[in-house]
């Protein structure tokens, strides 16, 4: 019996222990899309170490299998499309992608107008 308590309370630990995510950021693509492609280049290496990266993990699906979980406001038409998903939900959505410049201003604002995503605008160096 009392293995089982240990065992309980190590699995509620692990459990505790693990991040959870309200939301996610779902990238819609499909072979071939060169404005994919270029989101690939610029934006993928850094996102998952950016303040919207670690609150929104992305998600990548193809466009012509969406997965049953993912509850979409309307159809997805353009390749890259990104929606800002809670629950398997579609809160909002940026189709296309407009260069990295304007990416990441989009991307603050829908978290921010939709989920639970404070913008930190504290820099480390300074600037």
């Amino acid at each position: 019996m009392r293995h089982l308590r240990q065992l309980a309370a190590a699995s509620a630990a692990v459990c505790l222990s693990l991040p959870v995510w309200a939301a996610e950021l779902v990238m819609v693509e499909q072979p071939g899309c060169e404005w994919c492609a270029r989101w690939n280049e610029e934006i993928a290496p850094v996102y998952p170490k950016t303040a919207e990266g670690g609150f929104a993990p992305l998600r990548r699906v193809d466009l012509r299998t969406l997965p049953d979980d993912l509850q979409v406001a309307r159809r997805v038409l353009f390749t890259p499309t990104f929606l800002i998903v809670e629950d398997g939900r579609e809160l909002a959505r940026l189709e296309g992608y407009p260069g990295e410049e304007f990416f990441w201003p989009l991307l603050t604002d829908l978290l921010t107008a939709h989920t639970g995503f404070v913008e930190n605008t504290n820099t480390q160096d300074g600037s």
